[in-house]
């Protein structure tokens, strides 16, 4: 049975190299952001295509099937619109104001009418079930006559060092989908088994084998600040000389997080695309005086320590890799993502 994949909305491809690591065939990923072009075809070994997928038409990734394969079309939309750090359910918004916000999730519902493939699998924040237009999303899917199944998922049950917990959706033409069992459920691999053995970094300085294992310069006060933080800690741990005056207010202090630093033997917490500041979560090395570096937060979402994001000579951009590793399906998850449409298969199809 030859099995292939197109990803959607693949970023630096994430989730493409979890259907990799787990023997499945990926022909494509399609994404708006250009940039993201040379860490997936490096990486990944499949062509990226730049392109608005509002734009493309179903015939324009039929074709890149071959005739006969097992079709498999995966996909992140965007999930600004949804996560609870960008934005708000609405519960009194407008159909135009719905139709702004929730337009990708229509455009992949309209790609997979017209692909028809075999199995599909969206993976997103959970707060994406909320909203009508999921529903509407699902009952498209239905009609077209798949067997649709989704769940909230805890990343670090499959191996992410990193607390993210994340809905997966199947859709399948043989029955019903289910998630592989968790691997890591009673032993969650902690912040120390993943980055406790990068060589030691100061902060605004960058190793020097792995120009990508750097962290931001930080302020004298910053740096005060993150001196003065114990492993596991935050702002609550500072003198009142050191804290800001957001902090001194009572709805300051729901922040408990900022300014925090990650503990050793637990998974980190979520890795957003802000996870090179301080002071936008508990973004703390657990120990050296700086945020995390664009390395480790490639590894706590489960990137190989060796995935090449930027290309020989280009310049390090931190704020965009730390927007497409904050983006992206932890690389483990997708793996379980990638075994549980394998073993459906095996069970569903004859080779």
């Amino acid at each position: 049975m030859k099995i292939e994949v197109v990803d959607l909305f693949c970023g630096v491809g994430g989730l493409s190299a979890g259907f990799r690591k787990a023997g499945i065939s990926v022909l494509a990923g399609i994404d708006f952001d250009a940039s993201c072009k040379y860490a997936y075809e490096k990486n990944i070994k499949a062509e990226f295509l730049p392109a608005n997928v509002a734009e493309l038409s179903g015939s324009d990734i039929d074709r890149l099937y071959s005739p006969g394969a097992t079709k498999v079309l995966v996909g992140c939309a965007p999930c600004q619109p949804f996560s609870m750090y960008t934005g708000r359910y609405r519960q009194n918004e407008t159909p135009e104001d719905t139709d702004k916000r929730w337009n990708l999730l229509r455009e992949f519902a309209r790609i997979i009418e017209e692909v028809q493939p075999d199995i599909v699998s969206m993976e997103n924040v959970p707060r994406v079930a909320i909203h009508p237009a999921f529903n509407s999303f699902v009952d498209r899917l239905k009609v077209a006559g798949y067997q649709v199944t989704y769940q909230k998922v805890r990343a670090q049950n499959y191996g992410v060092p990193q607390r993210r917990t994340r809905l997966v959706l199947f859709a399948s033409k043989f029955g019903e989908v289910k998630l592989i069992e968790p691997t890591h459920l009673d032993s969650p691999m902690t912040v120390r088994e993943a980055i406790g053995s990068l060589p030691p970094i100061k902060a605004g300085e960058a190793d020097t084998v792995d120009r990508l294992h750097q962290s931001r310069n930080l302020k004298e006060t910053n740096l005060r600040r993150i001196r003065a933080t114990r492993e596991g800690g935050s702002w609550k741990d500072w003198d009142k000389s050191l804290q800001l005056a957001c902090h001194r207010k009572p709805e300051g202090k729901s922040f408990r997080a900022v300014y925090g630093r990650m503990r050793w033997d637990e998974p980190s917490p979520v890795i957003t695309t802000q996870c090179l500041g301080i002071g936008n979560g508990r973004f703390g090395h657990p120990e050296q005086d700086r945020a995390i570096s664009i390395r480790e937060a490639a590894i706590l979402q489960s990137f190989p320590a060796d995935f090449e994001f930027v290309a020989p000579g280009e310049r390090v951009n931190q704020l965009r890799l730390a927007r497409q590793i904050g983006n992206a399906v932890p690389v483990r998850l997708g793996e379980a993502v990638a075994r549980s449409i394998k073993r459906h298969l095996e069970n569903h199809v004859q080779a």
